[in-house]
């Protein structure tokens, strides 16, 4: 099966054109062109998959403490027959964990130093259910947490801050207090570290303390728990199965998931995606549009050969198709060689970032400052294909300017000097 002579002429078009310094100057132009394609689809698969790497990385040190779906009382009391709620969540095919908890704001302190902390009780059999929280802290630190002795758990950075370790008092000031006739006295209680746990989150590391469901239940004047946390087979379902959970369970609660809980901080990471994908795409525009120049000096160069494939019966639109073929083919070469590369580094990043740091004694992410000290990488097809396909239609709009051009040669004005 022979090919049109189109696809022909314009290959032969693309890889030829040494013979001649000006010939060869023009392939220059043109290898110019499919390097600054390719370096440009490279560089944005590789800057989006490092984004999705640091996006997953904090997501999940963020779900190792928090859950996917909270299930509240509206007024902040505990909720009325928690079991009967707690089935009928469980009924879901989605969940695979539920555990009751109670969530209030306190202050903690340990001699001169005070801190604000949002201290949570848990049922520590239930809670490696709903967070990871248990392989974050020490081995069977959550089981030392037994009704009645008030034992309490720290993050990391909490404990730090005020220099207390396992085994140390702390006092636990509970919002409300008592009213007596000397006036309103604050409820204290005192509270053994009984260990820490580091999830990675700063936020949380700083400022969360667990205690045991019951002894908070005391200390905060609580009937019951105040809320369910549940755990899902598939986090990115979290929205639907929430928005399930509040038509079919029993009464009124307030249901948040877990992108409504930090919905300003994944807009913040999806407006900053979306701004650099537009920024790396004008880097593919600018070699994209370098084909226009390019086409130009190919159409000037091959002014005679047009005029002969005229007068032989190619009609204009045969001419333009020669060069459309010639530029696509820059951009298709430019696009498949971007995608090797980029996707040869994102898969790779964790071999050549260490590579790169020992050749250059230094340390891109120094774990002292970075929440991540390693460079992570998640290519995703949803952002490599809108890629592919931006650069392939940018390099073929470059060539329908030169391409036209070419058409519209007179073929005795071209062999008037030939």
């Amino acid at each position: 099966m022979r090919l049109p002579y189109e696809l022909q002429l314009g290959w032969r078009y693309t890889r030829a054109g040494r013979a001649t310094r000006r010939n060869g100057f023009i392939s220059f132009i043109s290898g110019v062109s499919m390097l600054g394609i390719a370096l440009g689809v490279a560089a944005l698969i590789i800057v989006l998959s490092v984004m999705n790497g640091f996006q997953k990385e904090v997501r999940d040190r963020m779900l190792g403490v928090v859950s996917h779906i909270e299930i509240l009382s509206r007024d902040g009391q505990a909720l009325p027959d928690i079991d009967a709620i707690t089935a009928a969540a469980r009924k879901n095919p989605e969940v695979i964990g539920a555990a009751p908890f109670i969530a209030t704001q306190a202050l903690i302190a340990r001699g001169e130093d005070m801190k604000g902390t949002l201290v949570r009780g848990i049922v520590p059999k239930l809670e490696p259910e709903v967070t990871d929280i248990a392989t974050t802290a020490q081995k069977g630190t959550l089981d030392k947490l037994v009704p009645g002795e008030f034992g309490i758990v720290l993050g990391g950075e909490l404990a730090r801050s005020l220099f207390v370790h396992p085994g140390d008092q702390v006092t636990l000031v509970a919002p409300g207090g008592q009213v007596t006739p000397a006036g309103v006295v604050p409820r204290l209680k005192q509270f053994t570290v009984v260990g820490t746990f580091d999830s990675g989150h700063y936020e949380y590391d700083s400022a969360l303390a667990m205690i045991h469901a019951e002894d908070a239940q005391r200390v905060f004047r609580l009937d019951g728990p105040t809320g369910i946390r549940i755990k899902l087979k598939d986090l990115n379902e979290a929205r639907d199965v929430a928005d399930q959970m509040a038509v079919t369970l029993p009464g009124q609660f307030l249901i948040r998931d877990w992108t409504r809980q930090n919905k300003t901080w994944f807009a913040a990471v999806q407006v900053e995606k979306r701004m650099m994908f537009i920024i790396l795409t004008l880097i593919v525009a600018v070699a994209a549009f370098n084909l226009v120049s390019t086409l130009v000096m190919t159409v000037t160069d091959k002014r005679a050969d047009i005029a002969i494939l005229r007068t032989l019966g190619s009609s204009p639109r045969s001419i333009m198709g020669i060069f459309v073929v010639q530029g696509a083919m820059v951009g298709v070469i430019g696009t498949v060689a971007g995608l090797l590369l980029g996707l040869g580094i994102a898969y790779n990043i964790d071999v050549i970032v260490p590579a790169l740091e020992q050749l250059f004694h230094a340390s891109f992410l120094p774990k002292d400052i970075y929440l991540i000290s390693k460079m992570p990488s998640d290519p995703q097809r949803s952002d490599i294909m809108p890629i592919a396909i931006i650069s392939l239609v940018l390099a073929f709009l470059a060539t329908l300017y030169p391409s036209w051009r070419a058409s519209r040669v007179n073929p005795a004005e071209a062999l008037r000097y030939e």
